[in-house]
């Protein structure tokens, strides 16, 4: 006998990334208070004392255990605030292709830790996802069910195949500018690699999330060692180019100085235009965790707040 669930129940059979984003969260959070940002509070402004008749969801338990009174945390939170994560899925995000560690995985858990750390200042969350075109769209809402849908999207995203298609940043991102709610706060993960590698289209779809009012924030992964450094052997490899399959046959020495060289200039050109329109440009090296993107939100999510 198949037995019939409910939306809410298949959606929490999807549990791992949660519980993955609960652990980095909360393990990032402790840190924090042992660091330089000691005091910098991610959850709550301050407490106010408890009026009788009203809901008891905010209520301090703790503090109420230390003095026998009863407080409620005041959240800054209450400001609103919409996020719409972003998720670069074309193909060349799956390198490493033969590990799982890739961009993509480190994509996903990170917008999963974000999406954790969003529903605990009960921030609005929203999802997008694109590789030639935008395939998930989802606007940001605050409600339990949308969330745990959200953690489904991220989980089924996680178990995909590469894409064979090729990516579409540009047009994906000019999507995204006019169908977020104005005024959001727009986290990008993409190594910004496009069939169409025009920077000058590149910054134009940029301008364009700016021009819609919208906080953006680059989060650009790269495996650094590996993509940025060059960093192989000393002996002939086939790199294969995963959007278009492409092979060349090559040692990285000999090329390393004037690859480096390119590839420098093209992410300087993008940081100096991202820094022209205040967006915020993030190296995101995948082999390094999750630290440098929450806190980086954080940080820019305080300056929002503060305006």
């Amino acid at each position: 006998m198949q037995m019939n669930l409910t939306n809410n129940q298949q959606v929490r059979q999807f549990s791992s990334l949660e519980i993955l984003a609960r652990e980095v969260v909360e393990g990032f959070i402790t840190g924090m208070h042992k660091s330089p940002f000691h005091g910098f509070s991610v959850e709550f402004a301050e407490h106010r004392l408890y009026n009788t008749g009203e809901s008891t969801r905010h209520i301090d338990w703790k503090l109420y255990g230390k003095t026998e009174k009863l407080f409620v945390k005041r959240y800054e939170e209450e400001t609103n605030l919409r996020c719409q994560l972003v998720i670069d899925r074309s193909s060349s995000m799956y390198f490493p292709q033969d590990s799982e560690n890739n961009k993509i995985t480190f994509s996903i858990q990170a917008a999963s830790a974000l999406t954790h750390l969003l529903r605990t200042q009960r921030d609005a969350i929203g999802l997008t996802v694109f590789n030639n075109a935008v395939e998930t769209y989802l606007p940001a809402k605050l409600n339990n069910q949308h969330l745990y849908y959200m953690y489904s999207q991220l989980e089924q995203l996680q178990q995909q195949e590469k894409p064979l298609q090729q990516t579409r940043v540009v047009e994906a991102l000019h999507e995204v500018a006019e169908r977020t709610h104005q005024r959001s706060l727009v986290v990008i993960f993409s190594d910004l690699f496009s069939n169409d590698d025009n920077l000058e289209d590149l910054f134009a779809a940029l301008q364009h999330l700016r021009y819609n009012k919208h906080e953006v924030i680059v989060f650009h992964t790269v495996k650094r060692n590996q993509e940025v450094e060059l960093d192989y052997e000393n002996r002939p490899y086939k790199f294969v180019d995963l959007e278009t399959g492409a092979e060349v046959k090559v040692n990285p020495k000999q090329i390393q100085e004037s690859y480096q060289q390119q590839l420098t200039a093209r992410e300087h050109e993008i940081k100096i235009r991202c820094g022209q329109y205040k967006i915020d440009f993030v190296e995101a090296d995948i082999d390094k965790g999750f630290d440098t993107v929450l806190l980086a939100y954080l940080l820019k999510r305080n300056k929002m707040l503060k305006r």
